[in-house]
């Protein structure tokens, strides 16, 4: 069965910066499509960032523009999202997706529906 396993969550200041990994068991990483997802307390998950498959194009939710960098590695099966500059409002538990499905080698996928495989989520606590 295929896992993902978030890391590099913690504890942080503003200003700060975290890198988060995902890493995949079980099945490879390099035909899908990826993404970056969070959740903060009595809120909906969102949207934070997706690459494609090659990782030649990237899109980013407006509030994380700028600050954060998606990535991946397909020769160690794993995604990175690099945060910097962080906010208190980026406090939240981070979520890593696959799309393991069809993927278009363009196409940007930003609705947490378009992703099959979830990981359990790496905590993300920005302090003010």
């Amino acid at each position: 069965q295929v896992q993902l396993v978030e890391s590099g969550g913690g504890l942080v200041q503003a200003g700060g910066s975290l890198r988060l990994s995902c890493a995949a068991v079980g099945r490879t990483l390099s035909s899908s499509a990826m993404g970056w997802f969070r959740q903060a307390p009595g809120k909906e998950r969102e949207f934070v960032a997706t690459l494609t498959r090659s990782g030649d194009y990237t899109y980013y939710a407006d509030s994380v523009k700028g600050r954060f960098t998606i990535s991946r590695d397909n020769a160690k099966n794993t995604v990175f999202l690099q945060m910097n500059s962080l906010k208190f409002e980026d406090t939240a538990v981070y979520y890593c997706a696959q799309r393991a499905g069809y993927v278009s080698g363009t196409y940007l996928y930003r609705r947490p529906n378009e992703y099959d495989v979830w990981g359990q989520g790496t905590q993300v606590t920005v302090s003010s």
